[in-house]
């Protein structure tokens, strides 16, 4: 329960707040430069691998239990 209203109550948030790249009226002037530094490696790759990881710690229990007995 508790996972879905902070899920509600971020949506709802994001949901208000407007789009200020987008809110230009004017014709575009000056020049753009885009600037690529990172030597032909896709980054999308490393920010989905990234994902990949953190994937796998959603799974874990929350408590481990070790039992110890004497033979």
């Amino acid at each position: 329960m508790h996972k879905i209203l902070c899920a509600v109550a971020l949506l709802s948030m994001l949901a208000i707040v407007p789009a200020a790249a987008q809110t230009g009226t004017g014709p575009m002037t000056g020049t753009t430069t885009t600037q690529d530094d990172d030597d032909g490696f896709d980054l999308g790759w490393l920010g989905l691998l990234g994902l990949a990881g953190l994937a796998g710690l959603a799974g874990r229990k929350k408590h481990d239990t070790t039992t110890v007995g004497r033979r």
